[in-house]
């Protein structure tokens, strides 16, 4: 039986909890849970999906020459998205503050877009590898790598549906939904009948 929604960490809450693992029951995502545990299985998450972009990268840049292009290639388009999913600097941000004050976001923007550089600079360069950014330096003072100024308008183009697989994306879904035509007419008409049946 599922347990009831509860609010706060409570050390009965916790107890029920930490009952439910030892009994070997599985947790799933709608299920109440402490705030740690839950904190960290996004952590893990995160570095688990983190690590296994990385040994791609680098499995592919200790491969051929061919396959070390491709990998090159990958950093070179992917950089600048990457670096812009973080959304815009804190300065442009219209939610940022807000998310902040209630504490969705623990941290901004920009704090979230520089440990990603600092992360991943020195990985590249690991695996030998370049960040296709001529500006890019390391501060000493800081300790962190500044990158050369983001492209914002591309941001801006992509989040407006300009982007470069906009147009297919859309088109593939568009030809989803006229393949599937067949299916909700075939559903309405069962529907329809059923419904004339129960009547009956």
């Amino acid at each position: 039986m599922k347990p009831a929604q509860i609010d706060t960490d409570s050390p009965a809450a916790v107890a029920e909890f930490e009952a439910r693992i030892a009994r070997g029951e599985t947790i799933e995502p709608k299920d109440w849970m402490p705030e740690r545990y839950r904190k960290q299985l996004i952590r893990m998450m995160g570095q688990h999906a983190h690590s296994e972009g990385y040994e791609i990268m680098a499995t592919l840049a200790a491969g051929t020459p061919a396959q070390k292009a491709m990998a090159q290639d990958a950093l070179d388009r992917w950089w600048w998205p990457s670096i812009m999913m973080f959304g815009p600097s804190d300065t442009d941000s219209p939610h940022t503050g807000e998310l902040l004050k209630w504490k969705v976001k623990r941290h901004s923007n920009d704090v979230l877009r520089q440990r990603f550089i600092n992360l991943t600079v020195p990985q590249a360069k690991a695996i030998d590898l370049k960040i296709p950014d001529p500006a890019m330096y390391y501060d000493e003072a800081t300790k962190n790598w500044i990158s050369g100024p983001i492209d914002w308008d591309e941001f801006f183009q992509v989040i407006k549906g300009n982007g470069p697989c906009n147009r297919e994306r859309l088109e593939a879904r568009r030809n989803a939904h006229d393949d599937g035509a067949w299916v909700r007419e075939a559903a309405l008409a069962y529907a329809s009948k059923q419904s004339a049946r129960s009547v009956a």
